[in-house]
């Protein structure tokens, strides 16, 4: 095993470890424990970049079930490299500064940190993966973790929700993507990404290849809340702040847009793909921002701004993509471009919102709310969380000197290429991007100067507000001086991590193979162009927005009404799909045993014999068979007599005599076909059942009026019949029809195999011995699991 498997093994290990440590670590802190995780995989994962030069492709494969073509087969390059460092350098500061937001008294600490480990483990086998179908097993259990982060306070009924909204949403799309994979693997034959790649028109030209894109896209969609699937991640913010700084800004949420990434050399040469993902990410960055306006809640607010910012990334992605596609050839330097500022602003992203909902944490933290409408006039007695706040929010607005103005304006400029080498209402997407970022101008506003100035309201904070402990601060001061120096040295990322990463994402567009020398350079500086114009004009029209918002914002939001959208369209479909689910349930889920037994006994009777006759496998070959004697037809007849008297009997008495003549009349065909030892089994078990029957159902209430109507018996007779006729014929195919030779053959060799002389015997104690091994801990499991409840009941704890 490599030390890259090892890397993702860790945090799985600390899932094991944290809970078995917890009882003895109380006094001090657990995320002091967790946090060597991310520590170690961050140091582990730096040594591999370097500023000056790309990383060499590193791929290592452990065998696991080759007979489906599933390996842990792992691949680090430059784009796994930049996703892996977010996931382990965003979580040492999440893990570091939950480490003061969270109580050790009051939080069941042990539960959070195996969560967040657990996610952390599933992200970076997501990113590190190159089997399509380990991919897709990390990926579900990013979706599971991910529900029980959100669900941590599952006390609370919005943090249910939001989990299970998230969960519903996330892998519904997850199961998309994996039929996607699917139909990959039919058109090449190969579970690997790498191999796939390689393969080239191959895997183009088959017939199922544009359903399977669209089914792996509606995977990436759902996971980045793209609209229309957006709706899972308001909802999400109900978890504890560090999980949304981690989830909803640097990993989670960013897994779709690392799969767009990932597979974009194979699809993104079909218009199809880079137009579905240009409009689908205009649509979201557009209706994320202006939703985001209407928010009071901090956390909220952020929820769609990371909504949006996950539709810039996307459509950037999308346009990019074009670089590869024939008819959009002679521009493909220009497109390529696009895909450098997605790397870009996806770095940007990570830092200025990690740390923007860390500082939103803290005013919730030494204020005791997020309410803007409560909020205001604390810069003063929290200078340094204002400092912050500023940083982050300037930055995510695109204002200099903040790294998210470089890749705004180079969002700009992909956004105004597009338009100009496409037909002409492609001239619409410009426009609303350059709207898009008004809105979003004005909520960075609104979060720094409604909430750190104006009037103070001291009535309505239940905290006085203050700085929170130094500890707390680290964590958002580090990304606030990344999304400064990364705006004065975007050379630390250029040609180290977004260059080989571009290269990886488009490596047939035509820009590489006429120019294999080409080299990304970003500065903050683009002169005095259309884009820097944009931007002016963001700022004054935004100002202007910003000062008269209460004047214009209830006019504007009212003109959609508040009933009509998709959340109250989700839960209207899960509500009636709650409703038609418990009537179908209530149909047939009666109560009574009899209707649970005929369901079970009626389809055992439609699959068998429709398997049995649709398949022509039924055969009736008598020709080798003994002639049946008058004595054995006499014994025949009774036990049908006696299964007859049974089913129209009119007492339990008389069902039980019946059954019991049943039963003692095999046991003399038992004699007959010279089986003693069955035939005393049989005697003695039926002995035993019929005296049980009969002290049991002594007690038992007299029987229902219903059961003596002839329709009630006439139907069990039906059934009867059905099942007997089912496995009379199963039994005479299997006798009729031999594929392999009678295994009779290898037990009558009993003697020398097992020093029995007894076939029977040998079989039942020998031959069956892993069974019964088997058996046997079956039923020490359930004892064991019987003796814990009552030892607990007993003990008082009824939960």
């Amino acid at each position: 095993m490599s030390t890259l498997h090892l890397a993702i093994l860790l945090p799985f290990i600390f899932v094991v470890i944290i809970p078995l440590l917890y009882k003895y670590t109380r006094a001090i802190h657990t995320g002091w424990i967790a946090l060597v995780v991310p520590v170690t995989l961050f140091v582990y994962f730096i040594q591999y970049f370097s500023i000056n030069k790309a990383i060499d492709p590193i791929t290592v494969t452990v065998p696991w079930i080759p007979s489906i073509g599933l390996s842990l087969t792992l691949y680090l390059d430059s784009l796994s490299l930049l996703f892996a460092l977010l996931i382990t350098g965003i979580g040492t500061l999440v893990v570091l500064y939950s480490i003061f937001y969270l109580s050790k008294d009051r939080e069941r600490l042990n539960h959070f940190y195996t969560y967040l480990m657990l996610f952390m483990g599933a992200m970076l086998g997501s990113v590190l993966s190159d089997n399509l179908l380990l991919l897709y097993s990390f990926w579900e259990l990013t979706s599971v973790s991910s529900f029980l982060l959100i669900a941590y306070w599952y006390q609370r009924k919005r943090s249910r929700y939001g989990a299970q909204k998230a969960l519903y949403i996330t892998m519904t799309g997850g199961f998309s993507m994996l039929l996607g994979f699917i139909i990959l693997y039919a058109a090449s034959g190969t579970f690997s990404i790498r191999e796939i790649i390689a393969m080239g028109d191959t895997v183009t030209t088959h017939a199922l290849f544009i359903p399977a894109m669209f089914f792996i896209l509606l995977g990436a969609f759902t996971k980045s809340a793209q609209f229309p699937f957006h709706i899972w991640l308001p909802d999400a913010m109900e978890a504890p702040t560090p999980i949304s700084a981690y989830l909803h800004s640097a990993t989670m949420v960013k897994a779709g847009v690392y799969l767009v990434a990932r597979l974009t050399p194979i699809f993104g040469a079909f218009l199809e793909w880079s137009w579905t993902i240009i409009i689908v990410g205009v649509v979201t960055l557009a209706m994320g921002s202006f939703n985001a306006l209407k928010q009071y809640d901090l956390k909220a607010l952020l929820a769609y701004s990371t909504i949006s910012q996950l539709g810039l990334i996307m459509s950037l992605l999308g346009v990019g993509s074009l670089s590869m596609n024939s008819n959009y050839a002679p521009y493909s330097e220009y497109f390529i471009a696009a895909f450098v500022a997605a790397i870009f602003h996806l770095i940007n992203h990570s830092v200025f919102k990690g740390s923007l909902f860390m500082m939103v944490g803290i005013l919730d933290h030494e204020t005791g709310t997020r309410d803007i409408r409560k909020l205001g006039g604390i810069m003063h007695l929290m200078p340094i969380s204002f400092t912050f706040t500023m940083i982050g929010a300037f930055s995510m607005a695109g204002l200099p000197p903040f790294s998210g103005f470089i890749s705004k304006e180079m969002f700009f400029t992909s956004v105004l290429t597009l338009a100009e080498h496409s037909n002409a209402w492609i001239t619409i997407i410009p426009i609303i991007a350059w709207i898009a970022s008004i809105f979003t101008f004005i909520y960075c506003m609104i979060i720094i100067f409604k909430s750190f100035t104006g009037t103070y309201h001291a009535d309505l904070l239940d905290k006085k507000p203050h700085e929170p402990p130094f500890g707390m601060l680290v964590s958002p001061a580090v990304l606030s001086i990344l999304a400064i120096a990364l705006f004065f040295f975007p050379g630390l990322v250029d040609t180290s991590i977004i260059e080989p990463t571009v290269k990886e994402m488009a490596p047939i567009a035509p820009l590489f193979i006429e120019n294999p020398n080409w080299h990304v350079h970003i500065s903050a500086w683009h002169g005095f162009n259309l884009e820097l114009v944009m931007t002016i004009g963001i700022i004054l029209i935004g100002t202007w927005l910003y000062l008269t918002y209460e004047k214009w914002k209830t006019p504007v939001f009212d003109l959609i009404p508040r009933h009509l959208n998709l959340f109250t369209l989700y839960d209207k479909a899960i509500e009636g799909m709650e409703k038609t689910a418990t009537r179908i349930t209530k149909s047939y889920m009666t109560g009574s045993t009899t209707h649970y037994l005929s369901y079970i006994f009626s389809f055992l009777i439609i699959a068998a014999l429709a398997t049995l006759i649709g398949t022509g496998s039924f055969v009736l070959d008598m020709s080798q068979d003994s002639p049946i004697e008058w004595y054995e037809l006499m014994l025949g007849i009774a036990t049908v007599i006696a299964a007859v008297f049974v089913l129209f009997s009119t007492s339990r008495l008389m069902s039980i005599m019946g059954i019991g003549v049943i039963g003692f009349t095999i046991s003399l065909f038992f004699v007959i076909f010279r089986a003693p030892d069955l035939a005393l089994t049989q005697l003695v078990v039926e002995t035993i059942s019929t005296a049980l029957f009969l002290l049991c159902f002594y007690f038992l209430p007299k029987m229902k009026a219903g059961v003596e109507s002839i329709r009630f018996k006439l139907t069990n007779a039906i059934i009867a019949i059905g099942v007997g006729l089912t496995f009379t014929l199963l039994g005479l195919s299997a006798y009729g029809y031999r594929v392999f030779e009678p295994i009779a053959e290898y037990f009558s060799n009993s003697y020398e195999l097992a020093g029995a002389k007894n076939i029977v015997n040998a079989i039942l104690v020998d031959f069956r011995a892993f069974d019964t091994m088997l058996e046997i801990v079956v039923l020490f499991s359930a004892g064991i699991g019987i003796y814990t409840y009552i030892k607990l009941r007993y003990a008082g704890r009824n939960d």
